[in-house]
C-alpha cells in the first residue's frame, strides 16, 4: 500500500479531488490518501498561521512521518498537482540510505506575488518540500511539538536533519514546476506552483487543458455512479 499525503485547502478543494483522482486513474498499486485538513488535526497541530504561509498545509505537511507511525515510507504531495504517471514508479524510487527524498530545485521565483494574492517568499531549498517521500522511521525529530514550534525556515530548509547527506534526490519529471521550467511534455508529476487552472488568471497555463480534461473524467465518473452504471 502506497500512502499518500495531501495537502487541503478548501480554496483549492477542486484541485485536490482532481489530484487524487489522476493517482488513482494510473497507479499499478493500492494507494491510501490523507488529506492535511487542519479541522481534522486540532489535536496535534495548534500552531497560529504565519501571515507569509499561502496555505493552510505549509507546516503541517511536517506532521507525515508522526501520522505514519514512525514507520514505512509515506509521500506527501501538495493538492496544486496533476500526476500524469504511474505513482507506483515514484514510490519504486524510495532508497534507505535516506531520510527523505525530494525535487532538489534551485528555485529563484522572479515574482512576488503569486496565487489569490498570496506573497511569493524567496529561500534556500525552495519548493523541496512540495514533494517528500519520508522514510519514516528516520524523522522522527518531527514530533507536533517541534512542527508546532520550528520556524519555517527550519522546517522547509530541512534543518530538522543532522545532515543535508540525508536528503535524496528525486528526478525532477516528479515535481514539474510549471511556469518556471521548458514544458516537458514528460512530466510525470505536474506542479501549478503559482497558480492552477482552477483559477480564472491562470486558466491558460501550461497543461491548463489536461487538468480540465482529468476534472471532466471525473465528473463523468460521477455521473456513471451516480446513475447506478
Amino acid at each position: 500500500m502506497i500512502r499518500i499525503f495531501i495537502g487541503f485547502d478548501e480554496r483549492e478543494t477542486a484541485a485536490w479531488h482532481v489530484l487524487t483522482h489522476s493517482i488513482l486513474a494510473r497507479s499499478s498499486q493500492p494507494v491510501s490518501f490523507t488529506p492535511l485538513n487542519l479541522a481534522n488535526l486540532r489535536s496535534v497541530f495548534w500552531r497560529e498561521r504565519h501571515p507569509l504561509q499561502s496555505t493552510d498545509f505549509a507546516f503541517s505537511r511536517f506532521l507525515t512521518p508522526y501520522l505514519s507511525g514512525y514507520q514505512g515510507w509515506s509521500l506527501f504531495m501538495d493538492c496544486d498537482m496533476l500526476v500524469r504517471d504511474d505513482i507506483a514508479k515514484l514510490f519504486e524510487l524510495r532508497d534507505d540510505r535516506y531520510a527523505v527524498m525530494c525535487v532538489k530545485h534551485d528555485h529563484q521565483p522572479r515574482e512576488t506575488i503569486k496565487f489569490l494574492g498570496a506573497t511569493q517568499t524567496a529561500y534556500e531549498k525552495k519548493n523541496w518540500s512540495s514533494v517528500m517521500l519520508f522514510n519514516n522511521a528516520r524523522c522522527q525529530a518531527l514530533t507536533p511539538e517541534y512542527v508546532n514550534t520550528a520556524t519555517g525556515l527550519e522546517l522547509h530548509q530541512f534543518k530538522w536533519l543532522d545532515d543535508d547527506a540525508l536528503i535524496g534526490e528525486l528526478p525532477r519529471r516528479w515535481n514539474h514546476l510549471v511556469g518556471y521550467y521548458n514544458e516537458d511534455a514528460q512530466a510525470s508529476n505536474v506542479h501549478y506552483t503559482l497558480g492552477g487552472p482552477y483559477f480564472d488568471e491562470y486558466r491558460d497555463c501550461e497543461f491548463g487543458d489536461e487538468w480540465r480534461e482529468e476534472r471532466a473524467e471525473l465528473l463523468r465518473v460521477d455521473q456513471r455512479v451516480g446513475h447506478g452504471q
